[in-house]
This record gives structure tokens, sequence and C-alpha cells, in this order.
């Protein structure tokens, strides 16, 4: 869904950051891309245009966890625990939403398979988000690796407006002109 976001953005006329991992999705023309690697540099990007940003709207997120040791050389079998440990990785859109400015717009993504409406808002509290995108990610044919999407959009103020299965452009023009209303 971010690059369909950041396509719509750009048919609005919008300046359009993209930040990504690595992807082998066209970026259109017009469009600033970042690409990272690593949580921290996914928030690290993310921190350096957030106070100029209008609108942040944080379509994926990164892994919640990542090894707690990283070897800096190939480890032997008898070197290697058989356990693997885990650290969690910075939560970007709960530091967004504690740097987040008066004016400033913060949507966010939420891919749920169960109680989705319930638990979608409450990372919009959570989050101090403006806006989220709940998306069933359980739903067949929409959702991660396909070209359609069917979400439901929570607003801060109780708004709710579900947006039929459809083109993710399609979703994401629905998704702009409703947040930028």
């Amino acid at each position: 869904m971010g690059f369909a976001v950041a396509d719509a953005a750009r048919e609005r006329g919008w300046e359009v950051d993209l930040i990504s991992g690595p992807v082998t999705l066209e970026v259109k023309s017009g469009v600033r891309q970042t690409f990272v690697e690593t949580a921290d540099e996914m928030l690290a990007a993310c921190l350096d245009i957030f106070a100029s940003c209008d609108f942040m709207i944080m379509a994926a997120a990164v892994c919640d966890h990542k090894p707690a040791l990283v070897a800096k050389s190939k480890l032997k079998k008898g070197e290697m625990s058989t356990i693997l440990e885990l650290e969690q990785t910075p939560d970007i859109l709960t530091e967004l939403g504690r740097r987040k400015a008066s004016g400033q717009n913060l949507v966010g993504f939420a891919a749920e398979t169960n109680d989705c409406l319930s638990n979608g808002e409450r990372k919009l509290r959570e989050k101090n988000l403006d806006w989220i995108v709940v998306n069933d990610v359980s739903l067949p044919e929409c959702g991660f690796a396909s070209d359609f999407n069917e979400v439901t959009l929570l607003g801060r103020n109780g708004e709710i407006v579900p947006i039929d299965l459809s083109p993710k452009l399609e979703v994401a023009r629905i998704l702009l002109e409703r947040i930028d209303s």
C-alpha cells in the first residue's frame, strides 16, 4: 500500500518522500526515495524528515524484533547457541506520535487478523495518531502480495470509513481524500 499511497499523493501534487526497505516495486517520477534495511535505519530516516511533514503516512511496519546478537563473522557450529535471543526494535510510529507537532497529521496502518477494529482503535489512541488504516490481512485476495485491498479507516474523532475491495491505487486515493478533508 505504501507505493500506492505515494503514487496517489503525487497525483494530488504533494511533495512525496518514500522511505522503503529493499523492494522491486517501481517508484514514480517525482518521488524522493530512501532505501533502508533495518528498523534503526527506518527510524532515523523518518526522524530526518518528520518535522517538515504535513502528513506522515506509515503504511507498513518493519519487524518487531531483531536478533540480540549479530556476529561480525561466521560462527562455527560449536560457537552458536541453539536458542535465538531477540530484542524489540524501535516502535517508529509511537516515537513519531510522541514528536507530533500541532498541525501535523500522523496516519498509521494496522495489519490485523482478529478483533481488527478494536485493535485498530487501541493503536490509534496509544500511538497518538490522527487516522489508522485497519487492514484485515486474513482476507483472501487482498492486502499483501495483491494489487487489491479492503480496509477500514478510523479517525481520532470517531470516524469509521470502510473502503471496499478495490485496486490499491484507488484505496489510496480514497484514503488521501478523506484524511485531507
